[in-house]
């Protein structure tokens, strides 16, 4: 069983800058790709960013497009995803998820992701 928590979230000015982190435990993190979502009120999972298991391709959604980045530690079982010039519609509950990097599907497909996380909340006020 794999364990993923999140951490990181909180509340910050619009234009202001926060890192998520999503620290893994149970299995071997290098062989999972990690992918974030999130959730505003009354809103579905939407997806955000995605990292390859070996850290050298990233995606992200255009609404984070340029805003953010993403890294990842193996030797720390650690994700991470920094965002910047946060906006007030970046409010959400920020969730992280593994998938095995021999899984077929689209990364944006939550489908494809074994474990998650229980999110970390994100509020950006004006």
């Amino acid at each position: 069983q794999v364990r993923v928590v999140e951490s990181g979230g909180g509340l910050v000015q619009a234009g202001g800058s926060l890192r998520l982190s999503c620290a893994a435990s149970g299995r071997a993190f290098s062989n999972y790709g990690v992918g974030w979502f999130r959730q505003a009120p009354g809103k579905e999972r939407e997806f955000v960013a995605y990292i390859t298991r070996d850290g050298r391709n990233t995606y992200s959604a255009d609404s984070l497009k340029g805003r953010s980045t993403l890294s990842r530690d193996n030797t720390k079982s650690t994700g991470y995803l920094q965002m910047n010039s946060l906006k007030p519609e970046d409010t959400a509950v920020y969730t992280c998820a593994l998938r095995i990097y021999l899984v077929s599907g689209n990364y944006f497909d939550t489908r494809t992701y074994e474990y998650w996380g229980q999110g970390t909340q994100v509020t950006v006020s004006t």
